[in-house]
């Protein structure tokens, strides 16, 4: 079942929600540069859920998810996290050559269930579920979440080692590398689920700066028989998109909510 895929205030900590993309608030890292040169750099990434791409008017990002991969394959510490009211922030200390992958990693497990004539809702590790759900509760129901928020830096020359796939949940494979991506030309990418390329998926693509738009520029892409989409940037700038994709829970089965969204910086040429 594929619908186009947002990630609600609910996503933090709770649960992704499918609904219209353009209808509901989006979640995103910003780093405050992608591509770096010399032997060391930093960068400050920006974290929120906002209505306007990159605009912080809604809630923050919490930092507790957030992953970094360094060049090497290893995780690399953020440092100097905040939160306040409408953002979270951190730094990173680029050492290594490459390409780093800056991600925020959601796994968890979603319940409803109604008791004395009011709905009721839990969310916490799955296996403790049935310790929690009380005698009379009628109606449950249950859904398994995996999502992922992310965005790449590069100091020197691209690398690819920490882009290796995972094989948990929706995942971007760049065909062509995330920080070499420059307005006017084509990039190529695929969408991997479970591992497995994804065919048929909506993919949602907007431009930054909605909030100077009377139009939110929005572009939706679908994936080939191999999980592959390709798209030519108009114009240098921050660009977000977002795949989702949902099976109904059967048979007293959970059912499955996977979300992806990612940042890609487009050069000028």
């Amino acid at each position: 079942m594929n619908k186009a895929w947002s990630m609600t205030a609910a996503a933090l900590g709770l649960a992704f929600t499918v609904t219209a993309a353009s209808q509901a608030h989006r979640l995103w890292l910003l780093p405050s540069n992608t591509v770096l040169s010399g032997e060391e750099s930093w960068i400050t990434v920006d974290a929120a859920v906002s209505n306007d791409l990159f605009y912080f008017n809604h809630v923050p990002l919490g930092l507790e998810s957030i992953v970094v991969t360094a060049p090497d394959g290893s995780n690399v510490a953020i440092e100097n996290g905040a939160t306040g009211k409408y953002r979270s922030v951190f730094d990173l200390h680029l050492d290594q050559q490459g390409t780093y992958r800056i991600a925020s990693v959601r796994n968890g497990f979603f319940a409803s269930y109604m008791l004395d004539g009011e709905r009721h809702r839990w969310r916490g590790q799955e296996a403790e579920f049935a310790a929690h759900l009380p005698e009379g509760a009628s109606e449950v129901e249950t859904s398994r979440y995996v999502g992922r928020v992310e965005t790449f830096a590069t100091l020197g020359a691209p690398s690819s080692e920490a882009l290796a796939p995972t094989g948990s949940g929706i995942e971007l494979v760049a065909v062509t590398h995330p920080t070499d991506l420059y307005a006017g030309e084509r990039a190529e990418f695929q969408i991997l689920l479970n591992g497995e390329p994804y065919a048929g998926a909506s993919v949602e693509l907007v431009e930054g700066g909605t909030r100077y738009r009377d139009a939110m520029a929005e572009t939706t892409l679908t994936t080939d028989d191999e999980g592959h989409f390709s798209y030519t940037w108009p114009e240098a700038g921050m660009y977000w998109f977002e795949v989702g994709h949902r099976v109904e829970g059967q048979n007293g089965e959970p059912g499955q909510n996977y979300g992806y969204a990612v940042t890609l910086e487009v050069l000028p040429l």
